[in-house]
């Protein structure tokens, strides 16, 4: 089922009918880097037929490499399977820079880091609506400069109240999560004992364990939504904004972060993102802490380590 919002990108039922009954469809290996636009592209139709004919689920837009997915066109030549032409990807890199999506980017901040307005950066990738991005995605920016360069800046000294495990994080960032520390001190929020079922019915409906959810919650927050980090980590799974909007793209919707119901979605929607692309459940709680890009590049660090035994521990008695 596609997300509600996304109803904009998705034909009228009958003409999805028409066009899966007209064609014959064959079998393609995902490779590194492919997406549903690039497939759909690649082999003459849309997103949301390639997502209907495939029964992809909430979110479909998210893809991973080695998935075999149905494509219109006559049976793959002898050889093996194939997914978007190569020559096509060389064509895309040639025209400007090839930004590859990481946990948190935006169409919106993607155009802004490479001084190209958003109209183009859409039009130059064939997207129809600047939230279908995600994590590993190739999107091709037309006649980009180098990215920009922020000025360097003098760094906060560490004090209390903007340090955490050896990190110390910008003023606006401290000021970001007072702001919504206070928020959440005067709105009325779920019990704990309302937030642990909030979260067990929200995996069970994202098809997440939800012991893990609960565990994962109770090791960030205690299941308290008025907690909101240094590091401006809001509510019971500490979302913080960035990974809030990457959560906002997989829900199909704007997540308010603030909202008990909306924090506990975007949590349970990063751990089921996760859990796709992660070798492991240690490494996806791993990636829920540290970021999984930096668990695979950088290996796990000693804090995330007893991150994810805590974790562990927790599920045993939930």
């Amino acid at each position: 089922m596609l997300p509600a919002d996304a109803a904009q990108l998705t034909p009228p039922a009958h003409v999805l009918f028409t066009e899966q009954r007209a064609r014959t469809w064959r079998a393609v290996v995902v490779r590194p880097g492919d997406t549903l636009w690039d497939l759909a592209s690649a082999n003459g139709t849309t997103p949301a037929a390639l997502v209907a004919k495939n029964r992809l689920p909430s979110g479909g837009a998210v893809i991973h490499p080695g998935q075999r997915l149905l494509v219109p066109g006559a049976k793959a030549p002898a050889g093996g399977t194939t997914s978007s032409p190569p020559a096509r990807r060389a064509n895309r890199a040639a025209s400007g820079r090839v930004h590859v999506v990481r946990a948190g980017d935006t169409m919106t901040g993607i155009a802004a880091r490479y001084g190209v307005s958003l109209t183009k950066l859409l039009a130059a990738n064939r997207l129809t609506t600047p939230g279908w991005i995600h994590p590993g995605q190739r999107i091709s920016v037309p006649g980009a400069p180098p990215p920009r360069t922020p000025k360097p800046t003098t760094k906060p000294a560490p004090t209390s109240e903007n340090t955490f495990a050896g990190y110390t994080y910008s003023d606006a960032t401290v000021r970001a999560a007072r702001k919504n520390r206070e928020a959440l001190a005067k709105a009325q929020v779920p019990s704990r004992t309302e937030l642990a079922a909030m979260i067990r019915r929200t995996a069970l409906r994202h098809g997440v364990d939800p012991t893990l959810a609960l565990a994962i919650g109770w090791q960030e927050s205690g299941w308290n939504q008025r907690a909101v980090s240094v590091a401006n980590a809001i509510g019971a799974m500490q979302v913080i904004p960035s990974s809030g909007d990457w959560a906002s793209q997989l829900a199909g919707r704007r997540l308010d972060l603030l909202d008990a119901q909306d924090n506990v979605t975007a949590g349970v929607l990063i751990l089921r993102a996760l859990q796709s692309s992660a070798e492991s459940e240690e490494e996806a709680v791993g990636g829920y802490y540290q970021g999984l890009r930096s668990v695979r590049t950088k290996g796990m660090f000693a804090d995330t380590k007893k991150y994810v035994a805590a974790v562990q521990a927790h599920m045993k008695w939930l």
